[in-house]
């Protein structure tokens, strides 16, 4: 009788462990939602970099590593930041958006509209712990990989950085 109430406990004691592990990702996912339009809806901090199509902000920590035409590699730490730009496209375009859909078929896609802006959030669960996230503003799009608990304050990072770029 004992190993019985056992093995039932443990069989609980799982289900609930996987179930919290399944909440999770839904609550840092709206939590990212929350940090993405906050940030959108807010006014574009003011820009500290510059190459010679973009102005852009950089929080501290955050530098740029490697620079293309229509790419800006950044890292902070460990954490890698692609910042994609077309400067023939304004912050009102849906062309970076579409064709970013077109790639892949994401688990969030959350969309956000204001004063002639066109924003993005999407998020791919890419593993068990991982997820595959991209913000973006008209022709701009900042892409990384984010561990499911650091997708809000990467969310915060990422969408200051995005909503702050400015073509010249």
């Amino acid at each position: 009788m004992r190993n019985i109430s056992k093995a039932a406990l443990l069989l609980f004691t799982v289900v609930l462990l996987l179930s919290a592990c399944s909440a999770s990702l839904k609550e840092e996912q709206k939590a990212a939602k929350d940090a993405v339009n906050e940030a959108f809806k807010g006014t574009p901090t003011e820009t500290n970099n510059k190459n010679e199509d973009i102005a852009f902000y950089l929080p501290f920590g955050v530098e740029v590593k490697e620079t293309s035409p229509n790419n800006i590699i950044l890292k902070n730490g460990s954490k890698t930041y692609i910042l994609f730009y077309n400067q023939h496209e304004g912050p009102e375009s849906k062309v970076v958006y579409e064709a970013t859909m077109k790639q892949k078929k994401y688990d969030l896609n959350e969309i956000y509209e204001k004063d002639q802006h066109f924003g993005f959030l999407l998020i791919k669960n890419t593993d068990k712990n991982m997820n595959e996230m991209t913000i973006g503003v008209g022709g701009v799009k900042i892409t990384s990989q984010s561990k499911t608990k650091q997708l809000t304050s990467d969310a915060a990072i990422m969408s200051e950085i995005v909503n702050s770029v400015t073509m010249k």
